[in-house]
């Protein structure tokens, strides 16, 4: 069975040694890069698996790391684990706004980021392609995206069509963290005169039809601070 590669790009190498050293012995395949231009061309060189990308390097940055990766066609599901040495939840918010699949402040435990390595690598190799699913299935939840019809428990649901793609677009992503302004630039596209409050307000519509219980959701949560995510099947 072939390792997973793992990159990861930190100016700090007793960082890098520390993590690279505890992934090694979990069995994955480790490449190191120590500062953000090898970093990007070590993902084109060795396409990794994922990549560990601190978000303060000398050449390039981490964060302009992330967005080319993101930018690219080649790269861009390529999933992402962002390191910082701030805890400030606007650079968390940055972070997943650049498209980071998850974020970790420093100091941490290397035990917690493995696991999230392994959620992450997981949850990538298992991400549907929203486009393309017939259907969903999730607790009681099903969607048949071919005629627009959605069931709780056996029950009919009426969503709008926002809602729909909101849900679609939602469940298409599991575990993944979205802000509002992500949201709302994937589900309402270029539409004008759209305010992020929009979302929380299409998010309340669409918990109110389809979660049980709407104050303890089953489906769709709040990340707080940063937006929402649809629930993860592994957690």
């Amino acid at each position: 069975m072939t390792r997973k590669k793992i990159l990861i790009a930190d100016d700090e190498k007793d960082i890098v040694e520390l993590i690279a050293y505890n992934l090694e012995r979990e069995g994955f395949a480790v490449s190191k890069a120590f500062d953000g231009r090898k970093a990007w061309e070590s993902i084109h060189a060795e396409k990794p698996d994922l990549v560990i990308l601190d978000l303060m390097m000398p050449a390039m940055p981490g964060m302009e790391v992330c967005k080319r990766i993101r930018g690219q066609e080649t790269t861009a599901s390529l999933p992402i684990i962002m390191l910082t040495a701030k805890s400030d939840p606007v650079d968390k918010i940055l972070g997943l706004e650049v498209g980071a699949d998850d974020y970790l402040a420093k100091p941490f435990h290397v035990r917690e980021l493995v696991a999230r390595v392994r959620a992450v690598l997981r949850r990538s190799e298992q991400r549907p392609d929203a486009d393309s699913q017939e259907s969903f299935d999730f607790r009681g939840l099903h969607i048949d995206f071919k005629s627009y019809r959605v069931t709780v428990d056996g029950r009919p649901v009426e969503l709008s069509a926002r809602e729909f793609k909101l849900l679609q677009f939602l469940t298409g992503h599991p575990g993944r963290v979205y802000s509002r302004d992500q949201l709302l630039d994937r589900v309402w596209g270029d539409e004008a005169f759209v305010e992020p409050r929009t979302v929380d307000v299409h998010i309340s519509r669409l918990r109110g039809t389809i979660e049980p219980d709407p104050s303890n959701p089953r489906y769709i949560f709040t990340v707080r601070g940063i937006g929402y995510k649809f629930a993860d099947p592994e957690e």
